[in-house]
């Protein structure tokens, strides 16, 4: 018997039972209209002239109204028999990390190299996300797309071991064209906001303010400082170390106070390298991922299911009965099939939101069914792995982004020639676009 009980989820509404009950105590035994009458007739006519009155005396409205009453504070109790079950979910935080690619980085005050040790950050950081939405951004004196938002960890670590300061195309520090070109990653995948973590060994103050000119829109940027405030030499490839032009050796040294102040007047956090993966703790990029990485497992949540809605339908009949006139038009409600708590749930959402939420569970399959927007459905088979279906879905628009995403969906699906006609139309349309280019070559 204590298995049919529900659990109360918000006992205190009880407090309305006393006053409710009270009211419908003092309607019940109010006195009738015709008792003032009763004062001013004389005895004898009261049978006569009073009779009808007292005739259509009802007491029915009190019954209904106490029971509507008594449904309504029931529903407000959330009377609850089951605890919700879901499976574990993948993470879906949405993550662009931007990598210095500078000659500094080849400075051996964080042993072997700066280099190396931010390689190994980021290698923990994809094993931590496994099954997020991630990517990286390289930069020198250009900022280019090493890994798009995806979840292929495999690739990424690849790509991760072949990187070196010289296959960047243009020498310099530009830290602002790699945040500008992270931010452009974040609105090309319709992602909505994520968060942006600069791995650099320096900005200067030209680079900080230029990064400050740039529309974050609500996108968080954490900085990691790579290097020491002591520095150390630049190591060439030939054994030589790095000289300025008056030919002294170049010691970078981090200014660990400046950078700490500009992730703070951005909104986000800093923090130095360290190579325990303290740094990435602090910057809360490896919470919960534990739980996170196991799939298929159904656990019990603490809180249960509010089922009190249920109680709703009985009492709007109730309501539409109160008026009288054309009640008998609601029986037909006795007979509607009641709708899952899923449809509530869904009841005021978008068909492009019931996408975007059923992408951050987790299920592109179902997300590419609920889009109506040809990219964004060719963005969820594209996570699905269906990169056929993909490549027609971005085969239905003309710009240069979208040709780019057919290529990508080409190559991954093994029409690789294909896929060059289709970097080569991007290019066509925006010659800038050099993670097109990159993915050509």
């Amino acid at each position: 018997m204590t298995e049919l009980w529900p659990t109360l989820l918000r006992p205190a509404w009880l407090l309305l039972l006393v006053p409710c009950a009270w009211l419908l105590w003092r309607l019940w035994r109010r006195e009738r209209r015709s008792a003032r009458w009763q004062l001013l007739l004389p005895r004898p006519f009261h049978a006569l002239l009073l009779a009808g009155n007292q005739g259509r005396s009802s007491r029915l409205p009190w019954l209904a109204l106490g029971l509507a009453w008594l449904l309504a504070l029931l529903a407000l109790l959330g009377p609850s028999w089951q605890r919700m079950e879901q499976a574990t979910a993948t993470r879906g935080d949405v993550l662009v990390a931007i990598l210095d690619l500078t000659p500094r980085m080849l400075a051996t005050d964080l042993p072997p190299t700066r280099l190396e040790q931010a390689r190994r950050t980021l290698v923990d950081l994809l094993e931590a996300r496994r099954g997020a939405q991630t990517g990286i951004v390289v930069y020198a004196g250009s900022a280019h797309v090493l890994v798009p938002l995806s979840d292929d960890l495999a690739t990424a670590l690849n790509l991760l071991g072949a990187l070196t300061p010289s296959i960047m195309p243009e020498p310099g520090q530009r830290a602002d064209l790699a945040v500008a070109r992270a931010l452009a990653l974040l609105e090309q995948a319709g992602q909505g906001s994520g968060r942006l973590l600069l791995l650099t060994s320096g900005l200067s103050d030209a680079e900080q303010t230029a990064i400050a000119a740039l529309p974050l829109d609500g996108n968080r940027l954490d900085v990691l400082g790579v290097g020491t405030s002591r520095g150390a030499p630049i190591v060439l490839d030939d054994g030589s170390f790095l000289k300025d032009a008056q030919g002294a050796i170049v010691l970078p040294r981090l200014d660990a106070a400046s950078h700490q102040r500009f992730a703070r007047q951005l909104g986000g956090a800093y923090q130095p390298l360290r190579p325990d993966a303290a740094d990435l703790r602090a910057l809360g990029l490896l919470e919960a991922t534990a739980s996170e990485q196991e799939s298929g497992q159904r656990l019990p949540l603490e809180h249960w299911v509010d089922q009190g809605y249920w109680l709703l339908l009985p009492l709007l009949l109730l309501a539409a009965c109160a008026g009288r006139r054309g009640w008998l038009f609601c029986l037909p409600l006795l007979f509607t099939p009641l709708p899952s708590h899923a449809a509530f749930d869904t009841l005021w959402l978008r068909a492009d939101q019931q996408g975007q939420r059923l992408l951050a569970e987790g299920r592109p399959e179902d997300a590419a069914q609920a889009f109506t927007d040809p990219q964004r459905q060719g963005y969820a088979l594209y996570l699905a792995g269906d990169y056929a279906e993909a490549a027609e879905r971005f085969a239905q628009g003309d710009q240069a982004a979208d040709h780019y995403n057919r290529g990508n969906a080409l190559a991954l699906g093994g029409q690789l020639e294909e896929a060059l006609l289709a970097y080569d139309q991007a290019l066509e349309r925006d010659p800038q676009l050099e993670q097109a280019r990159h993915n050509r070559q």
